[in-house]
């Protein structure tokens, strides 16, 4: 009789990808998880290029200085980080609404009835 002797291959190293499906079974964790893995990738390259655009390299590097209007990738950069629930303050305590007082209110359990109706009003001849 023969045997065959079948030899295991070693296990397939997984990638980013691979392992992400691997530790999240929802679909939708997996693509949240992604999301937030490509806007910090943005967040730092943005935040490069916005750091490169500010200082000046050493001549010993070869590289010319760039001309470059950061005004774009300011824009990127704000806007990624606003996705992360960071906002930028203005001059003179601004907190947006034209310079006027606003306030921020987070509702966590619904339902909740806003009415602007007008308040009853009594009497006062009884």
């Amino acid at each position: 009789m023969t045997e065959e002797i079948k030899e295991e291959s070693p296990p397939k190293k997984k990638g980013i990808f691979g392992k992400l499906k691997e530790s999240v079974d929802d679909r939708e964790e997996q693509l949240a998880i992604l999301s937030t893995f490509v806007r910090l990738g943005i967040l730092v390259w943005s935040g490069s290029i916005l750091t490169l655009a500010y200082i000046k390299l050493p001549p010993a590097l070869g590289i010319p200085e760039q001309k470059l209007d950061p005004t774009f990738i300011a824009s990127v950069f704000t806007g990624v980080l606003a996705t992360f629930g960071v906002q930028t303050a203005k001059k003179n305590g601004d907190k947006g609404g034209g310079g006027t007082p606003s306030q921020i209110i987070h509702v966590q359990q619904a339902p909740l009835k806003i009415t602007t109706d007008a308040p009853p009003v009594k009497s006062t001849l009884e």
